[in-house]
């Protein structure tokens, strides 16, 4: 049951217990990777398949987590765009030459996710062959995250070259996001065909839009994307954040799961949604820094979201933060899965 427990919850199927994995579980809060990032740049971890199958596994090993993560970052689908980019620890994804015009555009190549960015399937498939137990999830960045980070530059508040791109260009916009949608597809396929057994799709920044611009400009992109990834058999899940206005439209993309931040109760959500949609998440990273009594009650506040526990994977509602004391999230898996339990019984 542990191995099937997150696609059954997923598929809206009976498990033992409440499904547990968290954004940002292979990362900053933990002394294995610090070491391996003290001796690689990210970059370089990425893309060696035998180290971002080692920091994949070291929460797996550390936390009783019911899925891995493969360890990569949202911005590498750009080595197959060709669009040179860096890491900067402090601010993420720095693109040097923004994409910002209908020439810019064009000028992307055709995306080969086998081609490019092969190592993130060899690793996730180094994963499988040391992790007999546990499946691994695959992710991609959305289409709006990733234009956004073209577009700008990098990160950004107010996404102001994003924006006038949106409202002056609106052809040219709807081409990169196009582009970007091709790119993704084929880059979750591959995941899935290396062994990923659900699939994540992180809209971060789409939160940024009004319904209007999500219905007009984003909707048909993201319907197709869930609907060319539905044949792989894999269940799938769209992220995003700060996104509340658009959770009726987000339901329509044809997902089978929507990751929710931790500014809208879980049981509002599945009201708004309907019943038909897995839900995970949705326990604020920063509850991880508080005592043990705290973090239990927070998190069987969003246990009790929804009762019985049945199409609800439990995550955080943004990634585990690098100050989080790795003791409190092995409280919290061990937590979450006998609460599930319980709620099982009731």
């Amino acid at each position: 049951m542990r191995r099937d427990r997150l696609v059954r919850a997923l598929r809206g199927e009976e498990t033992d217990t409440t499904p547990i994995w968290l954004m940002r579980q292979a990362g900053r809060h933990l002394p294995g990777y610090r070491a391996l990032r003290a001796a690689h740049p990210i970059l370089d971890l990425a893309r060696t398949p035998e180290l971002a199958a080692e920091v994949t596994l070291e929460p797996v090993r550390r936390y009783d987590v019911d899925a891995g993560v493969v360890f990569a970052d949202i911005s590498l689908p750009f080595l197959g765009l060709g669009v040179p980019f860096s890491i900067d620890p402090g601010r993420g994804p720095v693109v040097a030459r923004p994409v910002r015009s209908r020439a810019d555009v064009n000028a992307l190549p055709e995306f080969d996710a086998r081609a490019s960015v092969p190592f993130v399937g060899k690793a996730i498939e180094r994963f499988l062959e040391l992790e007999a137990e546990r499946p691994i999830l695959g992710f991609a960045g959305g289409p709006f995250t990733l234009a956004a980070y073209l577009v700008e530059g990098g990160a950004s508040r107010d996404y102001p070259q994003t924006k006038r791109l949106l409202y002056s260009d609106p052809a040219t916009f709807d081409r990169l996001i196009a582009r970007l949608a091709t790119a993704t597809v084929d880059y979750l396929r591959m995941q899935a065909k290396s062994g990923a057994a659900a699939l994540q799709l992180f809209d971060t920044w789409v939160g940024a839009v009004s319904p209007a611009v999500f219905e007009r400009h984003l909707l048909g992109p993201l319907r197709s994307i869930f609907e060319e990834l539905r044949a792989l058999g894999r269940p799938t899940i769209y992220f995003s954040t700060g996104s509340s206005h658009l959770l009726e439209l987000i339901s329509r993309t044809g997902a089978d799961a929507l990751g929710v931040d931790w500014r809208e109760p879980l049981g509002r959500v599945r009201s708004r949604v309907g019943p038909s949609l897995a839900l995970q998440g949705n326990l604020d990273p920063g509850a991880l820094l508080g005592p043990p009594e705290a973090l239990r009650r927070e998190a069987q506040r969003v246990l009790d979201e929804l009762p019985g526990g049945r199409s609800h994977v439990f995550n955080l509602g943004h990634g585990v933060l690098p100050e989080t004391d790795p003791e409190r999230v092995r409280e919290l898996v061990e937590f979450v899965h006998s609460a599930g339990r319980e709620l099982r019984k009731r």
